[in-house]
């Protein structure tokens, strides 16, 4: 008689090894960072979403003294800076553009007003989830000129262009991007004498590959690439700290179930063929070369800045907002005299407590109780 297998048996006992070995993974983990008595390790959290998830999952309350975790220019909508929203606002109020947005840039505070106070006025401000809904509203609209807002790092930019591309495929011509894209390196470049190491963020990585963390480690600048789960973050910063011990200069993918060394070469080869880099400004930290991404001069339609011909704006700041130096890791979002007085998530002065990739909103969310 021949004897056959239950796979749903068989299922379950593989999940209850998987579940097992991340429970391992965890407790050592955890062991190696409550344990920790090297010297002072200073680590920049790149990412808004790292910093949001290492408070979510309680990890900051297991780490000892030597091991200080700092905020870092991750957040698209924390870097963009104010004379952007300046100049969505100028294309609603001024051009009668509708604009499309994801939903945190609308309540960020531009010099006079937000998008928000701007809709009070009438502008036409519309919460998009992709850049590919904005150019569907703009086929279903050809009567009414429609800009997307396009921030955010390689994660993002992607789709951006396939947004671009769908519409010179459909014949779209009421369709716009008011560009606010960036890369990485550059900003890295920026911080790196601000950190001892970088956490870095796992999602730009899948798309760019760990070239640029390879070239900073053969430089002197260590680091780790890191997931978003308990488990891929503990992991990270456990490797992070033990590695910081040996004194060497060090790179370690943390997270090779997404991120590759050669990265997305797809949506690598989409932006090379339809943006380009140029000097780009960075709230707090200034104008950073090369760090930018602008369409090209075959897809200069699809420009707002040329299409409407934008004024310069450079924005004023709110001067109680400490939110650039926050960006930089000079310090703690609780070190700034309005965080939750003035600044709260309801009435935020600046960006960093708008996002919800934003330090400051993560320690308003849960740090106060450190």
């Amino acid at each position: 008689m021949k004897r056959g297998h239950c796979s749903t048996c068989c299922e379950g006992a593989a999940s209850y090894d998987r579940e097992e070995a991340v429970n391992q993974t965890i407790e050592r983990a955890k062991e190696i960072l409550t344990r920790y008595d090297g010297p002072h390790c200073r680590i920049m959290e790149v990412c808004g979403t790292h910093t949001h998830e290492i408070f979510r999952q309680g990890i900051r309350r297991i780490l000892p003294r030597q091991i200080e975790l700092i905020s870092g220019p991750g957040c698209p909508v924390c870097v963009t800076p104010v004379g952007y929203i300046d100049e969505a606002i100028w294309l609603a109020l001024e051009k009668g553009a509708t604009v499309c947005t994801f939903g945190d840039l609308v309540r960020v505070p531009g010099t006079e007003a937000s998008l928000q106070t701007a809709r009070g006025e009438g502008a036409a401000v519309k919460v998009v989830y992709t850049p590919l809904d904005a150019e569907r509203y703009a086929a279903e609209h050809p009567d009414e000129e429609v800009v997307f807002l396009s921030v955010g790092f390689e994660t993002t930019t992607p789709s951006a262009c396939l947004a671009v591309r769908k519409a010179q495929q459909d014949g779209i011509r009421n369709f716009s991007l008011l560009t606010a894209n960036k890369t990485m390196p550059g900003a890295y470049e920026a911080m790196k004498d601000s950190t001892d190491l970088f956490l870095y963020p796992g999602h730009v990585h899948a798309i760019t590959g760990t070239g640029i963390c390879e070239k900073l480690a053969e430089e002197g600048v260590s680091g780790v690439c890191a997931g978003f789960t308990a488990s891929e973050l503990l992991t990270a910063l456990a490797v992070a700290v033990t590695r910081y011990q040996e004194g060497k200069p060090f790179f370690v993918n943390c997270y090779p179930r997404v991120v590759r060394p050669d990265g997305s070469p797809k949506a690598q080869s989409l932006v090379a063929a339809m943006m380009e880099p140029c000097d780009e400004e960075w709230r707090g930290i200034g104008i950073i070369p090369d760090s930018g991404m602008k369409l090209k001069e075959s897809c200069q339609m699809y420009d707002a800045r040329t299409r409407f011909q934008v004024p310069e704006m450079a924005g004023r700041a709110n001067p109680a907002c400490r939110c650039g130096q926050v960006l930089k890791g000079e310090l703690l979002p609780t070190q700034c005299r309005v965080f939750g007085k003035a600044c709260t998530p309801e009435h935020p002065v600046g960006a960093c407590m708008v996002s919800s990739e934003g330090a400051c909103s993560a320690w308003y969310l849960y740090g106060q109780n450190l």
